[in-house]
């Protein structure tokens, strides 16, 4: 199949999911791995899958072409944050070698199912490379800012930008702060969500005065989350299409900031899908392709 994700605001046409169905699998097995995962607390197997089909139904309402990965023994709960597995250009997909040990097993199953519906398979970040999907952002089709930090290395950029060459012109690498430490998930994506070419949203407390400055370089508006929504993921927001995004609700200051500056905001309930296992939704999608 045709694919590219060279974009995080580009209308998203298709899109790899893993419904809490296939990753959660029943409540003895929610209960056996989320402390070992580090969860904020115990996820509710039933209202996550509630919580779960109305979230694609709001991406129903932009996606047409839905793919679901399907139950696999390599991995577990955090499966269903497909987005840090895997990262997918417009040569095809590049496997990623992730930091969690937990979540070791899932670039491989994403790599055979991608295969299996055709999308070719660009390369694997391998040996001493560590990169998550999370830590990767576009900032446009040839432009790549990546966060270094406990999820992301050295190597594991060194090796993206080495598969990445022939059509990436820039990537900028940004470290990233220890924050709470290697056990929490801090990745460049949950500093900065781009909602349009010319505008995204940040955390900038968190944020190096380099990158914050390379952006305004870039004529980007930069909306602030304030302070009390960063721990509710008010800054990890999907772009469906330009300045049209989803979010996870509860961050009434960071959606009213959004809807001040024209965008369209959409909201779904996320306590079970979302808050516990601190992945928004960004986190929770994958887009194969998105219209540039």
């Amino acid at each position: 199949m045709n694919c590219n994700g060279q974009s995080e605001i580009g209308t998203i046409d298709s899109i790899l999911l893993k419904h809490p169905r296939e990753a959660f699998l029943s409540q003895e097995n929610v209960d056996a791995q989320w402390q070992d995962l580090n969860y904020e607390a115990r996820p509710d197997f039933k209202t996550a899958l509630h919580e779960y089909d109305a979230f694609v139904k709001l991406l129903g309402q932009t996606v047409i072409d839905f793919h679901y990965l399907p139950v696999c023994d390599k991995t577990g709960l955090d499966s269903m944050y497909v987005h840090d597995p895997v990262i997918i250009t417009a040569k095809g997909a590049i496997l990623c070698s992730v930091g969690k040990p937990q979540r070791q097993g899932e670039p491989e199953a994403c790599g055979e199912f991608l295969a299996g519906i055709g999308v070719p398979i660009l390369g694997t970040i391998s040996g001493d490379g560590i990169l998550e999907g999370g830590d990767v952002v576009w900032l446009d089709e040839r432009t790549l800012a990546v966060g270094e930090g406990y999820r992301t290395n050295s190597e594991g950029i060194r090796q993206l930008t080495q598969l990445t060459s022939d059509f990436v012109d820039e990537v900028k690498i940004v470290p990233l702060p220890h924050w709470r430490g290697p056990s929490e998930c801090m990745h460049l994506m949950s500093l900065i969500s781009p909602i349009d070419a010319d505008m995204a949203l940040v955390y900038s407390r968190l944020l190096p005065v380099p990158f914050r400055q390379w952006l305004l370089d870039r004529g980007m508006k930069l909306l602030e989350v304030p302070d009390d929504e960063f721990a509710t993921m008010g800054c990890n927001v999907l772009a469906v299409s330009p300045r049209r995004c989803i979010m996870l609700a509860g961050n009434p200051a960071t959606r009213k900031l959004l809807e001040d500056n024209g965008v369209e905001v959409k909201e779904y309930k996320g306590e079970e899908i979302s808050k516990k296992g601190a992945g928004g939704p960004t986190c929770l999608t994958r887009p194969l392709r998105r219209k540039l």
